[in-house]
């Protein structure tokens, strides 16, 4: 499949990137690469990946230093495709300021330590930034968008951390339909390894390995497979991540459950009937396994990202005891997608929070978070991500090796569940009360 040979590329990019470090004379020997995320399959609109010894540093110096022609003081930053557009760096920041607000959109605190990343950038910067319905998920972004489309309000969304079959969803390409996002390359472009729309509309940010998180104070016999969910010992314990009809994350598991349970990318029946057991049986929970309720010890056993469990292992700090289990079989992998909305209230913050999260500073912050980044085979090649923030990220002949569906399969999978959820599963998840 085109994903197989992806994940092949990016595994040489990554170990040439360390091999590179580990004979340079002056470079601190780098452990053996167990942290790399593979990417997604090409796209058709994905150009070409950079080597992975491009210099990001030296690009936003230019960027910053020597942009290709002065824009006017009353720049309209809704109209840059880059920060050379705008006048480099200093005006962007400039202008970013005089916004003074930056509005996103469902990040959660502990969601790849976006709580840091946006403490940072408003220390960095002095912008303050509201966060939207930090609980929802990816269709909620989308429509936020649609619903604000001539409100410059609180309400309305400056940037989007959006899954996969989300991003031609609100390019308007897939399906089609109005587009909603505005094309930005930030000055690390080339050294982004993934799916990236051509234009900037939507790239890749980070990967994750979809993962058990399990309370062991209340879980004595802990699951090693998705067909051991189905144990009658786990009744009344099984919680989602979000409602699979808007959450992209708890869609993908019904996805994984389908290719774990003789299902394929382009049939995820299995997968729906997989969770129509688990509700049979009584095991599978009408209630949103966010951290206060994991932490509460609501629901015992529960699946998510690899990242988002390793923070409740490490936030939860042993009340109540989490084990993170990669379930056997095949292992299944994901990433997300930033954009800017084409309705920015604050467009230059928008731009500026890209940058920001795709430079070193913030890529970093992505991997304290355990989140494995796009741009890790360039920091990788320059020595600048630390042996023991790799050491806490998924094994990288795991990452290698798992599935990821592209962005046709993904679309067709959400259609699949957002139709026939209530007819087959009849579940309705919510939040805790």
């Amino acid at each position: 499949m085109r994903s197989k040979s992806l994940f092949t590329l990016v595994s040489v990019l990554i170990v040439a990137a360390i091999a590179m470090v580990a004979c340079a004379p002056a470079a601190t020997p780098v452990p053996p690469t167990d942290t790399v995320a593979p990417a997604m399959p090409a796209a058709t609109d994905t150009p070409a990946m950079a080597a992975a010894t491009d210099t990001p540093a030296a690009a936003m110096a230019a960027a910053t230093d020597t942009p290709a022609a002065a824009a006017p003081a009353n720049f309209d930053w809704s109209t840059a495709k880059s920060v050379a557009d705008g006048g480099g760096m200093d005006a962007l920041v400039k202008a970013a300021q005089a916004e003074g607000n930056l509005t996103v959109i469902t990040l959660p605190r502990d969601w790849c330590d976006y709580g840091d990343m946006m403490d940072n950038f408003t220390a960095k910067y002095g912008i303050k930034i509201q966060d939207v319905n930090p609980d929802g998920g990816s269709a909620d972004e989308v429509q936020a968008i649609k619903d604000n489309m001539t409100n410059k309000g609180p309400q309305a969304p400056d940037v989007l951390d959006i899954g996969p079959a989300y991003g031609p969803l609100a390019a308007g390409t897939s399906p089609t339909g109005p587009n909603l996002l505005a094309p930005y390359k930030v000055s690390t472009w080339d050294t982004i390894v993934g799916s990236k729309e051509a234009t900037g509309l939507y790239y890749v940010d980070y990967y994750g390995i979809l993962a058990f998180e399990v309370n062991t104070d209340v879980v004595k016999d802990v699951p090693a497979s998705w067909s051991d969910l189905l144990k009658p010992e786990y009744k009344g314990q099984i919680g989602l991540a979000g409602d699979p009809r808007a959450s992209n994350e708890a869609a993908q598991t019904v996805f994984a459950a389908a290719v774990n349970n003789g299902g394929t990318l382009d049939n995820i029946q299995p997968g729906l009937d997989f969770m129509k057991k688990l509700n049979q049986e009584g095991n599978l929970l009408p209630l949103i396994a966010d951290p206060g309720v994991i932490a509460k010890g609501e629901t015992p056993l529960s699946i998510h990202w690899n990242y988002l469990a390793l923070a409740d292992q490490k936030s939860d700090a042993g009340n109540p005891n989490i084990k993170v289990v990669y379930p056997t079989g095949t292992a299944w992998g994901g990433y997300y997608y930033q954009a800017i909305s084409a309705y920015a209230p604050h467009p230059a913050a928008a731009r500026l929070w890209e940058e920001y999260l795709y430079s070193d500073d913030g890529q970093n912050t992505l991997i304290k978070g355990f989140c494995t980044p796009a741009r890790m085979a360039d920091m990788l090649s320059r020595n600048v991500v630390s042996a023991d923030a790799q050491a806490a990220l998924p094994p990288a002949a795991m990452l290698a090796a798992a599935t990821i569906p592209s962005p046709d399969q993904l679309n067709a999978a959400r259609a699949a569940v957002k139709a026939q959820w209530d007819s087959v599963v009849g579940l309705n998840i919510v939040p805790s009360k």
